[in-house]
């Protein structure tokens, strides 16, 4: 999977680095059990500092997408159960993220055919 990573982006390169690790687990592009290139070999590829792939890297551990090992190097987790820890995390994200489209008065309905459109790329 090749990252593509905007350096004029206002978002910090390691969130881009997740974002994109994370979308290509939910598209099945990353199968659980699949070595990711080292932090050293991340780096290199993208041309970014070890220290941004290092941060990603733990982040996406701590949220439990990826395992590390010393022996077997970093892989794809195992997909998650939703956790009454992760779903409180998801509602308060979708709650932001409905108040701005009705803030832009995007209708129920549009947010609907939009969802409907965006999870169809992740059905296995």
């Amino acid at each position: 999977m090749l990252l593509e990573i905007d350096t004029h982006s206002p978002m910090p390169i390691y969130q881009q680095i997740c974002n994109q690790l994370i979308m290509g687990i939910a598209t099945n592009e990353l199968q659980a059990g699949e070595q990711l290139p080292s932090v050293r070999q991340m780096a290199d590829e993208i041309g970014v500092n070890m220290m941004t792939v290092s941060k990603a890297y733990t982040s996406l551990k701590v949220d439990g997408y990826i395992l590390t090992d010393r022996r077997n190097g970093t892989l794809v987790a195992d997909n998650q159960p939703a956790t009454p820890q992760f779903q409180e995390y998801f509602s308060n994200k979708l709650d932001l993220l409905l108040a701005e489209a009705a803030i832009h008065q995007v209708s129920e309905e549009d947010v609907q055919k939009k969802v409907k459109q965006i999870y169809q790329k992740f059905e296995y």
